[in-house]
This record gives C-alpha cells, structure tokens and sequence, in this order.
C-alpha cells in the first residue's frame, strides 16, 4: 500500500501536470476508440500492450476474459451495450493469454466444484471451449494444451459476443470489427486470428497493405505462432 501511495503522489505531482491538456480533454468526456476484453490476470496491461493512451481503451475484464452470451444479465452485457451503443465503439479486441489460469481451472473443472463453487459457475460460461478442446486436441499435454485452449476460448467469446442483437446489427452494417488476440506472456508477442487460414498470425498481417510493418521477432519454436484452430 505504501508503494500504491507514492505512485499516487507521484502521478499527482509530476505525470498529470505534465500531461495536462490531454486531462483536460478527458474532465469534459471520453471517446475510446476501442473496446479492449481481457483477463483479470495481474500480467497483462492493455494500454502498457499497445502503448495506448489513457482514454482511447474501454476495458473490461473478468477472469479468462468470458463474454457470457445475450440473455444473461451481468456487468459484461452491460458494458459491451454501453461501449457499443453510447459510445459508438467500432472496433472491439478478445484477448487472452498464455499461461490462463481461469482456463487451466476450465481443463479442470470438476475440481473446481467444491473449493470455488463461484468460479466453476462462472468457467461453466466457456463449456464451449472445454467441450471443443476434449474432443479434439486430446493429443496435446500441457503447455501446448493450455495455450490451444486459451486461443480457443477466444473464438469461443467472440462467438458468445456476436449473439448480442446490437453486435450482429452492427456487424451486417460493416460498422463494427471484432478481433481475436493471444498474448504470450513469455515473449511478449501478440497474435492474432485469421479468418481465412484459421490461424493466428502477427497481427501486422491484417493491416492494409499500405501501411508499414514493423519488423517482427517471432520465436518459431513457440507454439503459438502460426497456431491452427478450429
């Protein structure tokens, strides 16, 4: 706690002054341009990932970055309407992780039942993703088993998102884009999926060919890169 308070005071007397026009701007409302999902795990920063500025994120996380599906009342339906309808966000990013421990508790479930009956209920959203992983990648040990699942469970939720009317109407307008991300926390690279060869790849890949791309430093011994999913 005590270090908390020095960052506070460190953050009143030197970062916010020196930073003041754009505090200014943001005292009078705010306009992300992105909704940023992801999980509660104290690793990941989102705007320290992207070297976003405070105030172009919306962020909501919750523990293995779940989107329970339309119909379900929970904060996650309320802020995924908020950012979408009042804030007129066009452009929403599922992130997950390497090394999940909400999806190492999903491979687990069962076990989960007795010690920590809120989070098995809550895991119980992503039976998608466990079902899918069962059934085939039983191959898979592991590491490379926990990281295909959390590179699923990302599909899964993108699919749980595109079951809010609001997400689908947006969706048929070409007013909103959805993006699927996995973080390895290990080396610090970011993938994301592809639609069209059904895996993930560095998401430089799914900018305009206009644009520059920055060199990329891919371990391809990781067994994330270039990952196939279902």
């Amino acid at each position: 706690m005590r270090k908390l308070i020095r960052g506070l005071r460190e953050f009143k007397d030197n970062h916010f002054p020196s930073h003041l026009e754009l505090f200014e701007k943001l005292g009078m409302g705010q306009k992300p341009r992105v909704l940023f999902i992801t999980c509660s795990d104290s690793r990941i920063d989102p705007n320290l990932l992207t070297k976003a500025d405070v105030g172009e994120l919306f962020i909501m996380r919750n523990a293995g970055n779940i989107i329970p599906p339309y119909g379900s009342l929970s904060g996650e339906g309320a802020t995924i309407e908020y950012a979408i309808q009042s804030l007129e966000i066009e452009q929403v990013i599922v992130c997950g992780h390497t090394h999940c421990g909400a999806m190492n508790g999903l491979l687990k479930l069962e076990h989960l039942r007795e010690e920590m009956p809120i989070v098995y209920e809550w895991l119980k959203l992503a039976e998608g993703t466990r079902r899918l992983v069962k059934e085939n990648y039983s191959h898979l040990r592991n590491k490379e088993l926990l990281e295909i699942t959390s590179a699923e469970n990302v599909l899964t939720q993108i699919d749980h998102l595109k079951t809010y009317p609001l997400v689908r109407s947006r969706l048929y307008q070409g007013r909103l884009n959805i993006y699927g991300w996995v973080y390895n926390l290990e080396t610090g690279e970011v993938l994301a999926y592809d639609s069209v060869s059904h895996s993930y790849v560095p998401p430089q890949h799914q900018l305009v060919d206009d644009l520059p791309e920055p060199s990329l430093h891919t371990d391809m011994s990781d067994p994330l890169d270039s990952m196939v999913v279902n």
